[in-house]
C-alpha cells in the first residue's frame, strides 16, 4: 500500500511537470511567431522616397528601413485608387474577381458628399461595405493567434454596417471609417472601434477655396485650415500604444496612414523646414479642389517627412521593447501619386522613372498609377541591403502572411506567396501574369506578362484596342508596339477576357466586356 502511494505521488509530480513543460512550450512557440507591421502610405509615388531616387523630399527613416532589408522594384498596388486597392490587399484577389473594384460612395443613401451631414449622421458616412462572407488578411492572422489592428483609413464599409473593421478580422480599429471624411486631416471626429471620438477641431468642410478678399501671400489667411488635433498624430499614438499593449503576444498592425493624400495639411514646423530648402513659391488657393496652401510644395514634402518620422518612431518603439528582431515591417503605398489639389508631381518627379502627367499616375493603370515602392525589413531573416525584381502585387500579401504564420490561405485567391523571396530562397513561384481592371476614368484594363505590359483604356467609349509596351526597353510606356507583336496582343486579350468576371455591384459592371447592366 505504501509503495502504491509513493508511485501515485511520483506520477502526479511527473504529470504536473509535463503539463507545465507543454504549456511553456506552447507559450514559447506563440512568442516566436513574428510580429507583423504593414504600413500603407496613401497616394505615395514610386519615386517619392530617397531609397527610390527622390532628391527633394527627405526620408531618412524609410531609407534606413530599406538599407536594413529588401527593396522591391516590381511591386504593384491592387488598383490605381484607394478602396479597391485595399480590398485586393485584404482578400488576395485581383480586380477581375473582386467584389469592390472601384471607389463606391454608396450615394443611394442620400447626401453622402455633404460633409457636415455625414459628420452628424453615420448612416451617410463610409463606403459600400464588403460582404459578410469575405475572408480577410486580419481573419487569417487571427486564426494563427494574432492580435490584429488597423489604424488609419478603412474605406470598406460604413459605420452602421457589417463592413466595419471589427467585424472583418480586426480586434482594434482607430481612424477614419470613411474616405470622404479623410479629406480633412483636422477632422471633427475619428472612430475607435465602434465608438465615435469627437476631436477638438472646428467643423471645416473639405474642398474650400481661399476667401476672395484674403491675402494669398499671408499665412494668417490659411489659419482655419490648421487646427489642434491632427489625425495622423492621434493615429501614431494609437499605433505605439497597441504595440506596447501587445508586446507579449504576436500582433499584426495594419497602419493605413492617410499621408500624403490630400488635402495639403501638416504641422507648420514641417512646412518651414522645406520653405528653407525650396524658397518662396506660388500659393495654391484651392482652385482644383481640396484646401488651399501657402506653400504647396513645402507642405507636400513636409507630409511625407512627417510620415517618415512616424516610421522612425515605430522602429524605435520596437527596439525599446526588444521586439525589433522578431518583427517584420513592410512599407508600401496604395497607388501612384495624385495629380490635383496643389500637388506638383512634375516638381518632385513623383512617379519616376515613370511619367508624371495626368493620365499616367493615380487613377490610371499605367506604371505610374499602379507600380509602388515596397520595402520589407526583418533583422537576420531578410538580407540587409538586398533588392528584388520579383513581380508581385497586393493580392500576394495575404498568401505571404499565411505562409509566414503557417496557416492555409483561403481558396479562390489570385495571390502567390513571396515569402521565399523575402527569406532568400531559390524556389520562388512566379506569376504567369498580373491583371487589373478599373471601372472608372472611362474604363481600363491592364496585364503585366513578363516584360510585356498591355493597356486598354477608354473602354466606356467603345475602345477595345490594346496598347503594348516592352517595359525592359520602354519603362515610360511611350512607344506602343502592338502592331509589331500581334501574337503578344492576342495573348493579352485572352487574359483580359478570361480574368474578367461580371461584377456583382452595378457601379462596377463594364457592359463592353459583356456585363449585363440593369
Amino acid at each position: 500500500m505504501k509503495i502504491k502511494k509513493i508511485n501515485l505521488k511520483y506520477i502526479i509530480v511527473f504529470l504536473t511537470i509535463l503539463f507545465i513543460a507543454v504549456g511553456c512550450k506552447k507559450k514559447e512557440m506563440l512568442v516566436k511567431q513574428p510580429n507583423i507591421i504593414y504600413i500603407l502610405a496613401d497616394d505615395l509615388g514610386y519615386g517619392e522616397l530617397g531609397a527610390y531616387g527622390q532628391d527633394k523630399i527627405k526620408t531618412p527613416n524609410i531609407d534606413k528601413l530599406a538599407a536594413s532589408g529588401m527593396l522591391f522594384t516590381q511591386h504593384y498596388s491592387g488598383s490605381p485608387v484607394c478602396a479597391p486597392s485595399r480590398y485586393m490587399l485584404l482578400t488576395g484577389k485581383h480586380s477581375g474577381h473582386a467584389f469592390i473594384r472601384g471607389n463606391d460612395e454608396w450615394a443611394s443613401r442620400g447626401e453622402v458628399w455633404n460633409y457636415e451631414k455625414a459628420v452628424n449622421n453615420p448612416n451617410l458616412e463610409g463606403q459600400r461595405p464588403i460582404k459578410n462572407s469575405t475572408v480577410t488578411l486580419g481573419e487569417v492572422l487571427q486564426q494563427a493567434g494574432y492580435k490584429t489592428a488597423i489604424v488609419g483609413k478603412w474605406g470598406l464599409g460604413a459605420p452602421t454596417t457589417d463592413g466595419i473593421p471589427n467585424k472583418n478580422g480586426f480586434d482594434f480599429f482607430y481612424g477614419y471609417n470613411c474616405q470622404r471624411q479623410a479629406h480633412q486631416l483636422y477632422p471633427k471626429h475619428l472612430w475607435k472601434n465602434e465608438e465615435k471620438i469627437w476631436l477638438d477641431n472646428a467643423l471645416v468642410a473639405p474642398h474650400q477655396r481661399l476667401e476672395k478678399d484674403a491675402d494669398s501671400l499671408h499665412l494668417a489667411s490659411y489659419e482655419k485650415f490648421q487646427q489642434k488635433d491632427y489625425a495622423p498624430a492621434l493615429m501614431q499614438k494609437e499605433v505605439l500604444q497597441f504595440i506596447e499593449n501587445n508586446k507579449d503576444q504576436p500582433f499584426f498592425m495594419y497602419y493605413a496612414s492617410p499621408l500624403p493624400h490630400l488635402p495639403l495639411q501638416v504641422p507648420q514646423e514641417y512646412v518651414d523646414k522645406y520653405v528653407q530648402l525650396f524658397g518662396d513659391e506660388k500659393p495654391y488657393v484651392g482652385e482644383k479642389g481640396y484646401f488651399p496652401s501657402r506653400y504647396p510644395n513645402a507642405t507636400y514634402a513636409g507630409m511625407i517627412s512627417y510620415l517618415d518620422d512616424q516610421v522612425g518612431e515605430i522602429i524605435a518603439k520596437l527596439k525599446a521593447l526588444n521586439l525589433y528582431e522578431n518583427t517584420i515591417v513592410i512599407f508600401t503605398s496604395d497607388n501612384g501619386p495624385s495629380y490635383t489639389g496643389g500637388v506638383d508631381a512634375a516638381f518632385f518627379n513623383s512617379a519616376q522613372p515613370f511619367k508624371n502627367d495626368y493620365g499616367r499616375t493615380k487613377g490610371f493603370v499605367y506604371e505610374g498609377g499602379i507600380r509602388v515602392p515596397m520595402i520589407a525589413s526583418w533583422p537576420k531573416k531578410i538580407k540587409a541591403g538586398s533588392q528584388s525584381n520579383h513581380l508581385s502585387a497586393f493580392w500576394d500579401v495575404l498568401p505571404t502572411m499565411a505562409e509566414l504564420v503557417k496557416i492555409n490561405p483561403p481558396d479562390s485567391i489570385d495571390g502567390i506567396s513571396f515569402l521565399p523571396t523575402l527569406l532568400g530562397k531559390e524556389k520562388q513561384p512566379e506569376h504567369e501574369f498580373l491583371y487589373w481592371e478599373f471601372p472608372s476614368y472611362q474604363g481600363q484594363q491592364a496585364v503585366r506578362m513578363g516584360k510585356w505590359k498591355g493597356v486598354r483604356k477608354n473602354i466606356f467609349e467603345g475602345n477595345m484596342e490594346v496598347e503594348l509596351y516592352d517595359l525592359e526597353n520602354d519603362i515610360t510606356e511611350s512607344n506602343n508596339i502592338a502592331k509589331e507583336h500581334p501574337e503578344i496582343v492576342k495573348q493579352i486579350e485572352h487574359i483580359m477576357q478570361k480574368e474578367h468576371t461580371e461584377a456583382e455591384i452595378e457601379r462596377f459592371k463594364i457592359k463592353q466586356l459583356g456585363d449585363h447592366k440593369s
